[in-house]
């Protein structure tokens, strides 16, 4: 049912409406994500005073990953931290910036998720204003996985996930997510410190305009991703795509949802296993995706069909609109 205009609908009014169609709910679900939502709003009033106060540049540190930490990062992920560690509900919590799962509420039985996240993606751009964002993935402790084996809690193929989504800090704040039941996107008030129900129902058109893709590396692509590129210049699909890329994979997703057409970041002869981590990057937006009804995948197969092996698994990436991704799984199996 499509929401009144003038209903005033915030996200947490919608997580507590949307966990009544689960039998037996207790609350517990919604109180997990208002942990994320207060998270994102101290990161967002850190992004807006950036320049202002010294949040800019590089921490000093080395990630897991190999990257330098920037300020925001390790602001961010300690916000992230934080809030999330007092929910009771939670019992792993997995960051790109820590090189292991945290285990929280050891034994507790009310602990029963894990959440995996990304805390400032595209971070590095921040000193130049460019949009950058949050990703998280929220999943189930399987029942067969004893309460301190908490890698095992998050090496899950994506199609596991209960939740997922992301918040944009650009021209304004937009939480995005999913509990599988459509995607919906909610805009922070900053006035009123809350986020309110802006996109209910957002679906991805089937086919867009766009493709977005670091062209810089097409040399080091495998052929087919720079034929297919081809392909979308040339008007093959009925119109010729313009390229639009920001460099932060949330922004660069939010203009796909909303837009159509497609996201790419294949491999390449430095990084030929992707650059993309799989379980906080890739199955978050795998999992909006097609819950908005597009498509997902690594260059052969099904993103949310990935068994993970490691908690920063990388992976290749393509994402959008139904037209496109067909038309790519039709041309890579053919070249």
């Amino acid at each position: 049912m499509a929401e009144n205009s003038s209903t005033i609908i915030t996200a947490q009014q919608h997580i507590m409406r949307e966990q009544k169609r689960f039998p037996g709910a207790s609350g517990e679900f919604s109180f997990l994500l208002s942990g994320i939502t207060l998270a994102t709003k101290m990161i967002q009033a850190q992004v807006r005073k950036a320049g202002l106060t010294d949040v800019l540049g590089e921490h000093g540190e080395i990630n897991v990953q190999g990257e330098i930490q920037q300020k925001l990062d390790v602001i961010s992920n300690e916000a992230l931290v934080h809030c999330l560690s007092s929910r009771e509900s939670i019992g792993v919590l997995a960051s790109e910036e820590n090189e292991e799962p945290m285990l929280v509420h050891k034994g507790s039985d009310e602990a029963k998720y894990a959440v995996v996240f990304d805390p400032l993606d595209g971070s590095s751009n921040i000193d130049v204003n460019v949009s950058v964002g949050t990703t998280f993935s929220i999943l189930r402790k399987p029942d067969d996985v004893a309460m301190d084996n908490p890698e095992q809690w998050v090496l899950q193929p994506g199609s596991k996930q209960v939740a997922a989504g992301y918040v944009v800090y650009g021209s304004s704040t937009i939480l995005v997510y999913s509990a599988g039941n459509g995607v919906h996107g909610f805009t922070l008030d900053p006035a009123v410190g809350a986020y309110f129900l802006s996109h209910p129902n957002m679906t991805m058109p089937d086919q867009g305009k766009y493709y977005s893709v670091n062209e810089a590396y097409r040399d080091g692509f495998p052929a087919r991703y720079g034929d297919y590129i081809d392909r979308l210049r040339s008007g093959v699909l009925g119109r010729k795509y313009a390229s639009r890329y920001i460099g932060s994979m949330v922004a660069d997703f939010h203009r796909t949802l909303l837009k159509g057409g497609v996201f790419l970041y294949p491999p390449t002869e430095d990084n030929k296993e992707g650059k993309l981590r799989l379980l906080y990057e890739a199955n978050p937006v795998a999992f909006l995706a097609e819950q908005a009804g597009g498509t997902a995948i690594d260059g052969e197969k099904r993103i949310l069909d990935i068994e993970p092996t490691s908690i920063h698994q990388r992976t290749p990436l393509i994402v959008g609109s139904r037209v496109e991704l067909a038309d790519f799984e039709s041309f890579a199996q053919t070249n």
